[in-house]
C-alpha cells in the first residue's frame, strides 16, 4: 500500500478506457492527481480521485476515499504482468458476474471496504476504529504497509533492550514463528485486535474450517484460503516443517527455485526422476509442485498453490467432486483416465490409502448417517487437528445425549 504517486501507480492513466456491463470507465490525470470516471454508489458516472495504490504484482488495485473514513477498493485492476504474459491491461475482478451498484460486491459496497476486508494484513499495527453508532471508521496504523513490527513486535522493545548495560536474550524482538505468518496467511475472522505478533492464531482469530464453499470436500482449496488451512493438513506441518524452511521471510522469495527446494529434504535420486514422476525432465510435469501443490488463480491473474502438499487422488474426484492435479494439467481428460494411468505406473495399492475426504464429504451430504464416522475421525490422533475440528463442526447438528462422552474426550485436546 502506497500513496498514489508517479512512482507507485503502475496503471495506464493516460486517458485509458475500460468497458464492463455497458459502463465505460476512464482513467486519467487531473492537476497531478490520478483519477477514474466510473459508476459510483448510485450507479451514476462520477469522477473519483485515487488515494492509494494497493499491491504490486501480479496486479495492482486502487483505493478511493469516501466519507466516514472509508477506503474502497476499485474492482477494475491493473494487470502488472508483462505484455507477453497477457498483462499491461485493465481488467475486472469479477469478469463473469454482473456486479452493479446494488450488489455488496460492487467496489463501493461492504465487501470492497479496505478498512474491514484488507487493511489488517496490509498495514502494521492496524486498528479499524469502527464506530457502530455513526457507522464510521477512524482507522489507524503504525506503518502504511507491512513493516518490521508486523512480525517482530514494537520496535520500542528492541530499543529498550539495546540501551541495557549488557544486552542479552531475545533482543526485544518477537521470534519469527509460523504464528506470525498464520495471522495473515489464513482464512479467518477476527475476534480481537489486541493480539501480539507470534501469539497463537486462535487467541485472536477464528480459523475457517475445511467446509464448503471455502474448501473442496477433501480439503483442497477452493476459494481464497490463503494457504494456512491447507498447510495445517500437510504431513510437512505434522513433522515440524515451517514456512521459513521454504520461504525467506525478509526477501519474500523461495529459499531455492524449482525442484531444488524439495530435494533439500526429499531424496532427489528417488523423487526427482522420471521413474517417479513419469514426465520428461525440464517440463512442467516434472516439477514437484505441479503434482503435489497445484495452483489455482484468484483475482483472475494471481496463481496460488495449495499447501496441503498431497498425493494426487484422481480416484476420489468422481465421488467427492474434488479436483486432482492430473486432470488440472491434462485438460480434457477424465479422472478415470488419470487413475488408470497411475495404476499402470505405481500399481493399485495407492488406491487403498485412507483419506479423510470421504468422511468429510459424507458429513456434508449424508446428515446424521455420517455421525459415527465423523466422531471417529474427530478422535483419530493420526488426523491433522484441523481435520478433526472440521469433523466436530460437521457432527455438531446431529449430536445426541449419548454422544456426550465423546464430546468430553474431545474437550481435553490441546487444539
Amino acid at each position: 500500500m502506497q500513496e498514489a504517486s508517479a512512482s507507485s501507480v503502475l496503471g495506464d492513466f493516460d486517458d485509458a478506457k475500460y468497458q464492463y456491463l455497458g459502463v465505460e470507465s476512464r482513467f486519467f490525470r487531473r492537476d497531478g492527481k490520478f483519477m477514474v470516471r466510473t459508476d459510483g454508489p448510485d450507479g451514476k458516472l462520477a469522477d473519483f480521485e485515487i488515494k492509494y495504490s494497493f499491491g504490486v504484482t501480479p496486479l495492482q488495485q486502487y483505493l478511493i476515499e469516501f466519507p466516514g473514513g472509508r477506503l474502497q477498493a476499485l474492482s477494475i485492476a491493473w494487470d502488472t504482468r508483462p505484455k507477453s504474459a497477457g498483462g499491461q491491461r485493465w481488467f475486472h475482478l469479477y469478469p463473469g458476474e454482473r456486479i452493479t451498484h446494488e450488489d455488496p460486491l460492487h467496489w463501493t459496497g461492504l465487501y470492497q471496504n479496505w478498512n474491514l476486508q484488507c487493511a489488517a494484513c496490509h498495514s502494521t499495527n492496524l486498528k479499524k476504529g469502527y464506530d457502530a453508532a455513526g457507522d464510521t471508521y477512524r482507522t489507524t496504523f503504525s506503518e502504511i504497509n507491512v513493516a518490521c513490527e508486523a512480525c517482530h513486535g514494537p520496535g520500542s522493545r528492541h530499543v529498550a533492550w539495546a540501551r541495557r548495560d549488557r544486552p542479552q536474550g531475545d533482543k526485544g524482538l518477537v521470534k519469527a514463528t509460523m504464528n506470525v505468518c498464520a495471522a495473515c496467511h489464513a482464512r479467518r475472522s477476527t475476534i480481537s485486535e489486541e493480539g501480539q505478533p507470534g501469539a497463537p492464531l486462535e487467541d485472536t482469530h477464528r480459523l475457517a474450517l475445511l467446509t464448503s464453499p471455502s474448501y473442496h470436500a477433501d480439503g483442497q482449496q477452493r476459494e481464497e484460503d490463503y494457504t494456512w488451512g491447507s498447510f495445517l493438513q500437510s504431513k510437512m506441518f505434522q513433522r515440524g516443517v515451517t514456512c521459513m524452511d521454504c520461504h525467506e521471510p525478509h526477501a519474500l522469495k523461495l529459499r531455492v527455485e524449482g525442484n531444488a527446494l524439495c530435494v533439500r529434504c526429499h531424496d532427489g535420486a528417488v523423487f526427482d526422476t522420471a521413474k517417479h514422476h513419469f514426465h520428461e525432465a525440464g517440463t512442467k510435469g516434472a516439477q514437484c509442485v505441479e503434482c503435489h501443490m497445484p495452483a489455482q488463480n484468484y483475482m483472475v491473474v494471481d496463481p496460488r498453490r495449495d499447501h496441503s502438499m498431497r498425493i494426487p487422488r484422481p480416484d476420489l474426484s468422481a465421488s467427492l467432486d474434488s479436483p486432482n492435479a492430473c486432470t488440472q494439467c491434462h485438460a480434457g481428460r477424465k479422472p478415470e483416465w488419470a487413475a488408470a494411468a497411475m495404476d499402470q505406473r505405481y500399481g493399485k495399492k495407492w488406491r487403498d490409502r485412507w483419506h479423510y475426504g470421504a468422511t468429510l464429504h459424507a458429513g456434508a451430504t449424508q446428515g446424521v448417517k455420517a455421525l459415527p464416522a465423523l466422531l471417529a475421525l474427530a478422535e483419530d490422533p493420526a488426523a491433522p487437528p484441523i481435520v478433526q475440528a472440521t469433523a466436530v463442526a460437521l457432527a455438531q447438528p446431529h449430536v445426541r445425549p449419548g454422544d456426550l462422552p465423546a464430546a468430553r474426550r474431545l474437550l481435553t485436546s490441546a487444539d
